[in-house]
């Protein structure tokens, strides 16, 4: 009963949520309500247990002193020093001017910046690696980066107005092309086989054929 029951909950849900696109009335719009308000309850006892893990993990690091421990210490303080302001500021804590907004755009919103400025360099660095033009493939991308950036710059256009050439063929008239006809093409085509996976994969769970979620093969 420990598989049979979690494996009749996973197809009783799935079904229900499949046939109410198609069947929206009674009961299964009352039956997709319901089961929408569990998984809200069911995503906030996951928060808790996400972050009572984190500061399980982070604390036994400290205590062990493993290499990095320092960075634990600053996660579980910052954790308790966010939750306290949050509890202290009662319903109204996300509210514009309290401590804890303060907190989140000066202090949270700046060390995201940090991290994503950082990543710039690596995504460089790869981008280096990946744009070498060792074959058509590669040849192809390379082009393609080269026109898209030097289409997103002022400088761009500059250029084009200095060699007097026509709105058609302006580096922004050409990296709009390539973003609007060229990377839509492709992005459709890598949603349209996401979606076919998604579909097969949910089918697999449904049915109980995938039974990784319950600790089987």
């Amino acid at each position: 009963m420990r598989r049979e029951v979690p494996l009749i909950i996973t197809a009783v849900v799935g079904i229900v949520f499949v046939i109410q696109y198609f069947i929206p009335h009674y009961p299964f719009n009352k039956l997709n309500g319901w089961f929408s308000d569990w998984f809200s309850i069911i995503g906030a006892c996951a928060i808790w247990l996400g972050a009572l893990n984190l500061l399980k993990i982070s604390a036994d690091k400290v205590y062990r002193k493993r290499s990095g421990w320092g960075y634990s210490v600053v996660i579980i303080v910052s954790f308790f020093v966010m939750a306290v302001i949050g509890w202290l500021g009662g319903e109204s804590f996300r509210d514009f001017g309290t401590s804890f907004d303060w907190m989140y755009r000066f202090v949270y919103t700046p060390l995201s910046s940090t991290m994503f400025a950082l990543l710039a360099f690596f995504v460089a660095s790869a981008s280096y690696r990946a744009f070498r033009a060792r074959n058509l493939e590669a040849t192809l991308l390379l082009l393609a980066a080269f026109f898209v950036m030097i289409g997103r710059v002022p400088v761009g256009d500059a250029i084009g107005m200095k060699l007097q050439l026509p709105d058609a063929i302006m580096p922004s008239s050409i990296a709009i092309w390539i973003m609007n006809v060229i990377n839509a093409a492709g992005q459709r085509a890598i949603l349209i086989g996401i979606a076919l996976g998604i579909v097969s994969t949910s089918l697999r769970v449904i049915l109980g054929i995938e039974r990784a979620h319950l600790g089987g093969d």
